[in-house]
């Protein structure tokens, strides 16, 4: 089973070994609004933690996601670049952004629980 931790930038993270799956929460997708537009990177990209590593735009905004831990891209998810609106029906499962091969798990250890994570949009509503 995988864990799953989240970051103050509003991405989650799901570890299964040393491969990292990303994408952006619930909460973002309902700060963003209807998503029109995604892109993700390319296999073999390197992203640092806190790097930008992919874009999402709704009808409001358009915005950077970032990587909550660095690694090596080994994935892009080209189904949300062909069906964006899916990003909002299903943020935290099929609707993932980008997977990595992790270089350091203290990175994913340093990130929130999913109690914490609810706590700080509790405190933090935009």
């Amino acid at each position: 089973m995988s864990e799953k931790k989240f970051s103050k930038k509003h991405e989650w993270v799901s570890l299964e070994g040393d491969i990292a799956t990303v994408g952006i929460t619930k909460h973002a997708t309902e700060l963003l609004g209807d998503i029109v537009f995604a892109e993700v990177p390319d296999p073999g990209k390197s992203v640092e933690k806190d790097g930008q590593a992919a874009v999402v735009e709704s009808t409001k905004a358009a915005s950077d996601v970032y990587s909550p831990i660095s690694g090596e891209i080994t994935e892009g998810n080209k189904a949300i670049v062909d069906d964006p609106s899916s990003i909002n029906t299903d943020p935290e499962g099929a609707s993932w952004f980008f997977k990595l091969k992790m270089k350091d798990k203290g990175e994913f250890d340093s990130l929130m629980s999913k109690e914490e994570y609810d706590k700080f949009c509790k405190d933090n509503p935009n």
